[in-house]
C-alpha cells in the first residue's frame, strides 16, 4: 500500500525561538490537520485525506456504497474494519517517517532558528543592557551627586564633632583642673579638721584643768572666808591703833621739821634756798628744771587746792605721798612717763617704767591707765590692772569681798588685794618677811617680802 502526499504544511511553534512556518506545495485541497509534540516544541501538519488510497476492490465496494438507498448485498463491517487498521498502521508508519525525516531534516533550521533567536534575544539583552547602563549612569551620577552631599554633611558632622572633642577636652580639663583643687581643699580641710579637733581636745584638757584650779580656789576661798573676817575684825582695832600712831608720828616729824629749821644758821648760804624759793611756784619739776633750778629739793607747784588723802602727806624732804589730785591734775595736761625704783634690805635694785601713765579725776576715782612696760623688776607688771580704780579705808573701789586698803593698810590701786602695795606698813630688816599688809612688789621679791625703799617718779615724756 502506497501513501500518497500531494501536500504537506508543517507549523512549528517554540516559546524560545518564535514562530517558524514551512510550506510545500499542495495537489489536492482534501487534508487532515496533526499535531505532535517534540519537547517544548510543537509540530502541526495538514494531511491529505486517505480515501484515494484504497484498492480496487474498496473502489468497487465504495462504488457501490455510494448508493445509499439501494439495499446491502451482505455485511462488509469486518473489510471496514481491516481497512480501518491498515489505514492507521499506514498512517502511524507514516509519522514515525515524518517525525524522523523532521528530525533529520528540520535540525539545521531549528538550529538556525534558535540561531536567529539568540541573535535577537542578545540584541535585546544589549539594548536592555545600554538601557539599563543608561539607567546605571544616570543614578550613578545621583549617587555621585548624593555621596558629595553625604560627604559634605559628613565633614560638617566631623567639623563639629572636632569642635565638640576639643571643647570637651577643654571641659575635661578645666573639671581635672577643679577636682584637683577639690583634692587639696579637701586635704588642707582635713588637715584644719585634725588640728581643730586636736585644738578641741588640748583645749578640753586645759578647761579641764582650769575648772580644776577654779574649784580648788574656791574651796580656799571659802576656806579663807572665815580668816579674812576674823582678820577684818583683828584689823579694824589694829587700824584704830595704827591711825593714831600714824597721827602721832605725823605731828612727830613736824615738830622735828619745826626744830631742824630754827636750828638753821641764818648766815648759811647753802640751807637758805628753800624759803627762797617759797616764793616761786612751777607747773611741774620739769618746768623748774627749765627755768634753771637744777639742784634736787623742794618746790611749790601750782595746783588747785585740794584736800585730805587727795593732796598727799608726809615731809618733802623725807617720806611723802604727792597726791591722786596733784598727780591727775599733772598727767593729763600732757604726756607723762612713770618709773618706780625698788631697794630690797640686801641692797639690790630693781625698776619698772611705763611710756604712757596718767590718773583720772575725783570723779573717775583716780583710775589709772598704763601702757609700755620694761623693766628689771619682774617679766609681768605688777603695779596694777590698767584701769583699776583707787582704794582707802573709806573708800573701797577694789574687787575682792573684802576690804583691802583695811586688810593690806594703805591706799592702794588694789584688784583683788593684787601683786604690790607701795603705801603698805614698813617693816624693818629682820621682820619683813611674811607680811601680807607690807610694802610688796609680788613678781619680783613675792607676796610676803616688805620692801626697804620705793620711789615713784614721773616727767614729761618730751622732757
Amino acid at each position: 500500500m502506497f501513501l500518497s502526499i500531494l501536500a504537506v504544511l508543517l507549523v512549528l511553534r517554540c516559546p524560545d525561538l518564535g514562530l517558524a512556518t514551512i510550506r510545500k506545495p499542495l495537489e489536492s485541497s482534501g487534508k487532515k490537520q496533526y499535531q505532535v509534540q517534540h519537547g517544548a516544541c510543537s509540530y502541526t501538519f495538514l494531511l491529505p485525506e486517505v480515501d484515494s488510497c484504497r484498492t480496487a476492490s474498496t473502489n468497487s465496494y465504495a462504488s457501490n456504497s455510494v448508493q445509499r438507498d439501494a439495499p446491502v448485498d451482505y455485511d462488509d463491517s469486518a473489510q471496514r474494519l481491516q481497512l480501518l487498521e491498515n489505514t492507521m498502521e499506514n498512517n502511524t508508519q507514516w509519522l514515525i517517517k515524518l517525525e524522523s525525516y523532521i528530525q533529520e531534516n528540520m535540525k539545521k533550521e531549528i538550529v538556525e532558528m534558535q540561531q536567529y533567536a539568540t541573535q535577537n534575544h542578545t540584541a535585546a539583552m544589549i539594548e536592555m543592557g545600554s538601557s539599563l547602563l543608561n539607567q546605571t549612569v544616570e543614578q550613578s551620577k545621583k549617587l555621585t551627586h548624593v555621596e558629595s552631599q553625604v560627604f559634605n554633611q559628613t565633614t560638617r558632622l566631623e567639623l563639629q564633632l572636632l569642635e565638640h572633642y576639643l571643647s570637651t577636652n577643654k571641659l575635661e580639663k578645666k573639671i581635672s583642673d577643679q577636682s584637683s583643687e577639690i583634692n587639696k581643699l579637701q586635704d588642707k580641710n582635713s588637715y584644719l579638721e585634725k588640728k581643730v579637733l586636736t585644738m578641741e581636745d588640748k583645749h578640753t584638757a586645759q578647761l579641764q584643768t582650769i575648772k580644776e584650779e577654779k574649784d580648788k580656789l574656791q574651796v580656799l576661798v571659802l576656806n579663807q572666808n572665815s580668816i579674812i573676817e576674823d582678820l577684818e575684825k583683828q584689823l579694824i582695832t589694829a587700824s584704830t591703833n595704827n591711825s593714831l600712831l600714824q597721827k602721832q608720828q605725823h605731828d612727830l616729824m613736824e615738830t622735828v621739821h619745826n626744830l631742824l629749821t630754827r636750828m638753821e644758821p641764818q648766815n648759811v648760804p647753802g640751807t637758805s634756798f628753800v624759803a627762797k624759793e617759797e616764793q616761786i611756784t612751777f607747773k611741774d619739776c620739769a618746768e623748774a628744771y627749765k627755768s634753771g633750778f637744777t639742784t634736787s629739793g623742794i618746790y611749790i607747784l601750782a595746783t588747785a587746792n585740794s584736800t585730805d588723802q587727795t593732796k598727799g602727806f608726809g615731809d618733802p624732804t623725807g617720806e611723802y605721798w604727792l597726791g591722786n589730785e596733784l598727780v591727775s591734775q599733772l598727767t593729763n595736761q600732757q604726756k607723762y612717763v612713770l618709773k618706780i625704783q625698788l631697794k630690797d634690805w640686801e641692797g639690790n635694785g630693781a625698776f619698772s617704767s611705763y611710756e604712757q601713765f596718767y590718773l583720772g579725776n575725783e570723779a573717775q576715782k583716780y583710775r589709772i591707765h598704763l601702757k609700755g612696760y620694761t623693766g628689771t623688776a619682774g617679766k609681768i607688771n605688777s603695779i596694777s590692772q590698767p584701769g583699776n580704780d583707787f582704794s582707802t579705808k573709806d573708800s573701797d573701789n577694789d574687787k575682792c569681798i573684802c576690804k583691802c586698803s583695811q586688810m593690806a593698810t594703805g591706799g592702794w590701786w588694789f584688784d583683788a588685794c593684787g601683786p604690790s602695795n607701795l603705801n603698805g606698813m614698813y617693816y624693818s630688816s629682820g621682820q619683813n618677811t611674811n607680811k601680807f599688809n607690807g610694802i610688796k612688789w609680788y613678781y619680783w621679791k613675792g607676796s610676803g617680802y616688805s620692801l626697804k625703799a620705793t620711789i615713784m617718779m614721773i616727767r614729761p615724756v618730751e622732757f
